[in-house]
């Protein structure tokens, strides 16, 4: 399923319906008839975040069901990301099987490093430009200013400690960071295993302050996308490992 169908499927669900209905049993009894009971395993999953063990984290995260083939972006947002990239490395941080830093070189290919990260990269696919890296993005094991750009989509809205995550992404960026989410409302029962929920493009402004002077902040499609330029930021403004950026 392509990500602007689910999209149109969010605002039915999160829109439309009324809390009331989407907080009811009633919303459960249906939701398990199409989902089965991974819904509720989800819901627990949500209730449990503050004690969860890193073994239970990724068994979940390895028995959820994939929705969208290749990737979480909708086109629009691929497009811009490849059009805002900046300098001559580029790394993505949560880069599932590949397929953003693809689609990046083939608008990019002047690009000489790319490198992709995730916790676990075992389906990945193998291109000759693209570097693959095992890591947590709580604790990329990185210098600091190592890339150009750094990206990372889809990945924010599954982090408990999503604060450390994006000193973590400003830590090792030089020049620039984009960060695409979904657009989102919180509710009992669903259907991904989400930690985080950013109703409007301001609650999101609100995770990743202070921002850098030079930044944007806009809902593509329902998905919030924003990008911030570090080349402003002086030495001392600048997050390193032991000092985060909050």
């Amino acid at each position: 399923m392509r990500r602007e169908t689910t999209n149109r499927i969010r605002f039915v669900l999160e829109d439309i319906l009324p809390p009331v209905l989407r907080d009811s049993s009633a919303f459960h009894w249906l939701a398990r008839r199409v989902w089965g009971t991974h819904i509720t395993r989800l819901a627990e999953f949500r209730e449990r975040a503050p004690y969860l063990t890193d073994d239970e984290y990724e068994a979940l995260y390895r028995d959820h069901p994939r929705v969208h083939q290749g990737t979480d972006n909708s086109e629009a947002c691929i497009e811009r990301i490849a059009k805002d990239v900046v300098g001559q490395s580029v790394c993505d941080v949560g880069c599932g099987t590949g397929f953003l830093l693809q689609r990046v070189f083939t608008a990019r290919p002047d690009i000489k490093k790319m490198t992709g990260v995730d916790f676990v990269i075992d389906d990945v696919a193998t291109i000759d430009n693209i570097d693959y890296v095992a890591a947590r993005i709580e604790d990329l094991p990185f210098d600091d200013n190592t890339f150009d750009t750094v990206i990372c989509t889809h990945v924010i809205e599954h982090l408990l400690d999503y604060r450390r995550a994006i000193a973590e992404l400003r830590r090792v960026a030089r020049k620039r960071v984009i960060i695409v989410v979904p657009l989102e409302r919180e509710y009992r029962y669903s259907f991904n295993p989400h930690f985080n929920f950013f109703p409007y493009t301001h609650s999101f402004l609100r995770a990743v302050y202070p921002s850098p002077k030079v930044h944007v902040c806009e809902d593509i499609g329902r998905d919030i996308y924003y990008c911030e330029d570090l080349a402003e930021q002086t030495a001392s403004e600048t997050p390193t490992k032991d000092q985060p950026a909050y």
